[in-house]
């Protein structure tokens, strides 16, 4: 079974969010909107098929991170979100919360040996 397939995206902390996306949207060209932005592309399997990675400024008060400690988090995309949980809970990893599924995906979150929480995204692609 494959586990991890790509990076669904990088979200960090910072004290002035929308600061930060006109800063990187005026210096770096990113086309940001209110979550951030969006980098599209075509899947390796089935270049027919678009994904896309999130770049993510949160709030630097956002509890959204925790029980993790860190000013980052990182999503990681996933094939079969559900079997992949059953191995982890075999496996002793720590599972932080239920499988939760909305119209662009099913997510969970888990906690990496160090502590460093992880969103876990089998995405809905286009």
């Amino acid at each position: 079974m494959k586990r991890v397939t790509g990076i669904g995206g990088i979200f960090f902390k910072c004290k002035d969010p929308d600061k930060i996306k006109e800063w990187y949207k005026t210096h770096l060209g990113l086309n940001t909107d209110p979550y951030g932005a969006k980098f599209e592309w075509r899947q390796e399997a089935d270049s027919t098929k678009k994904g896309y990675t999130l770049w993510t400024p949160f709030s630097d008060k956002t509890k959204y991170f925790e029980p993790s400690p860190q000013d980052f988090m990182i999503n990681y995309r996933v094939e079969n979100l559900e079997a992949l949980v059953e191995e982890l809970k075999k496996e002793g990893v720590t599972i932080l919360d239920k499988i939760e599924t909305y119209d662009y995906g099913k997510f969970v979150h888990i906690l990496d040996v160090e502590g460093n929480k992880i969103e876990l995204w089998e995405a809905k692609d286009e």
